[in-house]
């Protein structure tokens, strides 16, 4: 199975709360912040809710 690293690139100031909700569940709090994960539906789908806040680079 494949690794996702996933890093946040934009503040999380001004978002809805269910996106802060996201990014926390993702183990993001700070610009600059990498966390590496599982690829799986889930992790995915959490991805897609805040792509616009978030850098993804996919690891074989």
């Amino acid at each position: 199975m494949a690794t996702i690293k996933i890093k946040q690139v934009r503040s999380r100031i001004g978002i809805p709360k269910n996106q802060k909700r996201t990014l926390d569940a993702l183990g993001l709090r700070k610009i600059g912040r990498m966390v590496e994960h599982n690829e799986n539906p889930a992790i995915l789908g959490m991805i897609e809710k805040v792509k616009h806040l978030v850098s993804v680079e996919y690891k074989l």
